[in-house]
């Protein structure tokens, strides 16, 4: 049996597109309500999980494809004194830069229409939500395949942020076949709760519910998020 470590590069990158396009396929079949209802729960676990985060720069990815819309809970944080930046792709196959996002950033869209802002200073941000369509028991994350973030860690290993990757327990996976490149994450969040990184492994912490340190209100999705705040155009617009 062929071991980990010596699968032919073909045939890693071939099972891996494969698996990523089988989890894909799983989590675009999960109906809205669902997807609202895991959403709002992981908004909570976060919350309640990292009252760190309504202080400094927090990126974030613009959701595609049925992911995690950190979104809403970016807007709390911004609220609460937090400074929002979106990854920019500068060139293939390098790291990718931030910039800070607010409403009424004047954006462009780059590969697969996904908005990023056009203009600002980089920033290096203190922590990363960062979207995962599989996660395995390690603590690694399965992408799009592209590279972007694994380059982006590297080259901020002199001033690592904390990288949470943020998708639904429908990812979990027994392994990536994790290589030298791969960068694992410090703690996964799912609708399940938060996971973080021990020992070369994940290990479950459970579902902050009843935090220590809380925002001064509440979580309200009375009304949610008007439309067009993100800048998105209104539907039938």
């Amino acid at each position: 049996m062929t071991s980990i470590e010596n699968i032919p590069p073909a045939e890693l990158t071939a099972w891996r597109k494969n698996l990523r396009r089988e989890l894909l396929a799983h989590r675009m079949s999960v109906p809205a309500e669902r997807l609202r209802a895991w959403r709002m729960a992981m908004d909570l676990h976060l919350q309640y999980g990292f009252p760190g985060l309504a202080k400094g720069v927090v990126a974030f990815c613009w959701p595609i494809q049925n992911e995690y819309d950190a979104r809403h809970l970016v807007r709390r944080l911004r609220l609460r004194g937090a400074t929002a930046a979106l990854p920019v792709v500068l060139a293939p196959k390098t790291p990718l830069i931030f910039r800070e996002w607010h409403p009424g950033t004047e954006m462009a869209l780059g590969k697969l229409d996904i908005p990023y802002p056009s203009a600002g200073a980089e920033l290096v941000p203190d922590t990363v939500l960062l979207p995962m369509n599989g996660f395995d028991r390690q603590g690694y994350r399965l992408g799009y395949g592209g590279g972007f973030f694994d380059r982006t860690l590297e080259s901020l290993s002199l001033r690592k942020p904390l990288v949470i990757g943020v998708g639904f327990e429908l990812g979990a996976i027994e392994t990536i076949r994790p290589q030298s490149w791969d960068i694992p994450m410090d703690y996964v969040v799912t609708e399940r709760g938060v996971y973080r990184r021990d020992e070369r492994k994940l290990e479950f912490l459970g579902a902050p519910r009843e935090p220590r340190i809380e925002f001064s209100s509440p979580v309200c999705y009375a009304a949610d998020i008007a439309p067009g705040y993100f800048g998105e155009e209104p539907a039938g617009g």
